[in-house]
């Protein structure tokens, strides 16, 4: 019973979506306006990325995507059409593996590698930083505090939505989970392994209809949040739907 306990508090502190134990990891905004900030973790993934991104230019809406640095140096075009079409990218990292998330050089390393990655490819240093299956340790804390990193985290739109299950599935939990101010978490990539995401390109397509049926504006992390996309003040927003968070405070 006490190592079942003892196991409990251990994912509850270190990859629970909303605790904030360690640290301030937010997970929405707390406000009364009908706003809601889409987030993709684990790309870009081709044809999956850009099938997302002509869901989203259809309805017109802006998104934030969790980029993986060794997903960016296999699809670049992918990311630099993000940037066109007025999305943010937020860092999630340059590999995508367990042991490079646990002590504070390797995930210094991590946060450098992919800011490399970014800068070379598309000209940024993303300030937004999501760590992988929100897995944070005291280290990330204090590499994110020395390289003026804003940590995020998000509500999974299902929590099986990695494994595809049906479209139509997905889209009603992520509905459900919706609440003004809500940061939804979708994958349009596998790790940094790629991966099929055609159940979330269409789910994607089900949610943005629902919630705008229900009075949902959709927004960007950063504005959410109110802070700034990316250091040295290099934010390519052009494109993007223009909506700006109340003030109020992180959950």
């Amino acid at each position: 019973m006490a190592g079942s306990i003892g196991a409990a508090a251990s994912y509850w502190t270190l990859m629970s979506p909303y605790s904030q134990l360690l640290g301030p990891f937010p997970y929405r905004r707390r406000t009364t306006a009908r706003l809601v900030a889409l987030t993709f973790d684990d790309g870009p993934n081709e044809p999956y990325t850009s099938q997302i991104a002509d869901v989203l230019a259809a309805s017109g809406i802006p998104a934030t995507f969790f980029a993986v640095g060794a997903c960016i140096e296999r699809h670049p075009e992918a990311a630099r059409r993000l940037l066109r079409e007025g999305h943010v990218l937020g860092s999630h990292g340059y590999s995508h593996r367990f042991g490079r998330c646990i002590g504070r050089d390797v995930v210094r390393n991590e946060v450098h590698r992919a800011d490399e990655v970014f800068a070379r490819h598309l000209g940024i240093r993303p300030v937004l930083f999501r760590p992988p299956w929100l897995l944070r340790t005291p280290a990330l804390f204090t590499v994110a505090r020395e390289e003026s990193l804003q940590l995020v985290s998000g509500d999974f739109a299902h929590v099986l939505e990695v494994f595809q299950p049906a479209p139509e599935r997905i889209a009603r939990r992520a509905v459900a989970k919706v609440r003004p101010g809500s940061i939804v978490i979708f994958h349009d990539g596998f790790d940094a392994k790629g991966g099929v995401r055609a159940a979330t390109v269409a789910a994607v397509a089900l949610t943005i209809s629902e919630l705008a049926l229900r009075g949902y504006e959709f927004t960007t992390v950063d504005r959410l949040l109110g802070i700034g996309p990316y250091r040295d003040g290099d934010a390519p927003t052009a494109g993007t739907t223009a909506l700006r968070a109340p003030s109020a405070t992180c959950a």
